[in-house]
């Protein structure tokens, strides 16, 4: 009985996972019928359509420029429309041993041509991006070239996320064995240029789960850290094939926002001395008792200041910027639209292990992967697309939610007006 049953049980085992085994023919059509599917499989790295590209090519011309940089051009904390008071005057007010809240940064800018004399301005929709690079815009099948200058004393480059690109245009300098051609985007120095080439096969675009277009980024890569305190950073938005206008936006979005938040270490970017030199000792702010006395290894006392003012706990606290596209305590313009409009929100963050980030929108609520959410994750380098259609009028807190950083400027408002 024992033995009888077995065969049994091993004639349908085999039976059942032999025909499982078999693809029948509606399950070989209906994967053949399957867009998302068959774009998935043609995204595979090696397949045909990674170099054979039938889409346009879409030329940006982009500069990494120094900058002048105000967090708070207002002048006031927008958020509580008052005065500054002593909470945010620990970021913002220059004084004595502090440089206050306009520093000297390197941003990327668009050019309207080669010459790069005339920078492209920025129309009223894409104001908030604040001290981000331009938006770098392309559809599945395109692909991207950039003519890059580098007006900026420290070398800079433009590396990309997501996009395909062969290792003259990756923008980052390590030891991967090339030489020559294949070095030259990995830095580029003050005054010169570089081509950068990227394509955009399927697997750079959105994929089966994703919406109709998806957020990348770039960034310079020399000196990474350095280099994206300093501000060197950007997004790359992707539109599904056939689902793009002719300037490469999603057909069926009426507003889009690229929001980053990271808190900028000015400490750490390659600006800090020459911010101290502009900011405080030309302002007559560096208080460093005798400046004329020498210290035994023969340094003058306010080279050895400046040394134990870097040092300091609380000037360094000071020059942590907990910004929103650059700009901290309501400052950040332009967050407006419309009841019942369809808007997408591209959010991403950079930063270090301080850079843990939860963007909350009032009033509203967003799909962010098929959820229900009026609250997204972000970490450092970490890109999230989320759609809204607004039904509550009026001015709404937008706002990372980690504390620390509430307390520290991290919030905005965004404007939702009658449709």
């Amino acid at each position: 009985m024992k033995i009888r049953f077995f065969l049994i049980f091993l004639i349908g085992a085999m039976l059942f996972f032999g025909c499982a085994s078999q693809p029948s023919k509606n399950a070989s059509v209906k994967t053949e019928g399957n867009d998302s599917q068959k774009n998935a499989t043609e995204g595979t790295p090696g397949q045909k359509n990674e170099n054979n590209l039938t889409g346009k090519t879409r030329l940006y011309y982009i500069a990494a420029d120094e900058v002048e940089w105000d967090y708070a051009p207002s002048g006031k904390n927008l958020f509580t429309g008052e005065p500054f008071g002593d909470a945010e005057n620990v970021f913002v007010e220059q004084g004595i041993n502090r440089i206050g809240k306009v520093y000297t940064k390197c941003l990327y800018r668009e050019y309207t041509d080669a010459t790069f004399e005339t920078i492209k301005p920025r129309t009223p929709e894409w104001v908030h991006l604040g001290s981000l690079g331009p938006v770098i815009r392309a559809e599945v099948g395109d692909t991207i070239k950039i003519l890059f200058k580098n007006n900026c004393q420290i070398p800079a480059s433009l590396h990309p996320h997501g996009v395909f690109y062969e290792k003259d245009s990756e923008g980052a300098p390590y030891n991967d064995g090339t030489s020559s051609d294949d070095k030259d985007d990995d830095s580029v120095e003050q005054n010169k240029t570089h081509t950068y080439t990227w394509k955009v096969p399927e697997r750079a675009g959105p994929g089966p789960g994703d919406p109709s277009s998806m957020l990348w980024m770039y960034h310079s890569h020399v000196d990474e850290s350095g280099d994206t305190n300093a501000g060197l950073v950007g997004p790359i938005i992707i539109t599904r094939k056939g689902m793009a206008l002719a300037d490469g936006s999603p057909k069926d979005v009426d507003r889009e926002f690229v929001v980053m938040f990271t808190v900028f270490d000015e400490n750490r970017a390659p600006y800090i001395d020459h911010n101290i030199d502009t900011k405080i000792m030309e302002e007559g702010n560096l208080d460093i008792g005798d400046s004329g006395e020498t210290d035994a290894e023969g340094e003058s006392s306010t080279e050895t200041y400046i040394e134990e003012l870097e040092a300091d706990e609380d000037f360094h606290e000071s020059n942590l910027m907990h910004s929103i596209n650059g700009f901290v305590f309501g400052n950040l313009p332009g967050l407006a639209m419309k009841k019942g409009e369809h808007v997408r929100w591209y959010v991403f963050g950079m930063g270090t292990e301080v850079d843990l980030h939860t963007p909350h929108w009032h009033g509203n609520t967003l799909l962010e992967d098929g959820k229900r959410v009026d609250v997204v994750d972000i970490l450092p380098a970490s890109m999230t697309t989320a759609d809204m259609i607004p039904d509550a009028e009026g001015t709404w807190l937008f706002h990372c939610h980690v504390n620390d950083h509430i307390d520290a400027g991290m919030v905005a408002t965004y404007n939702v007006t009658p449709g």
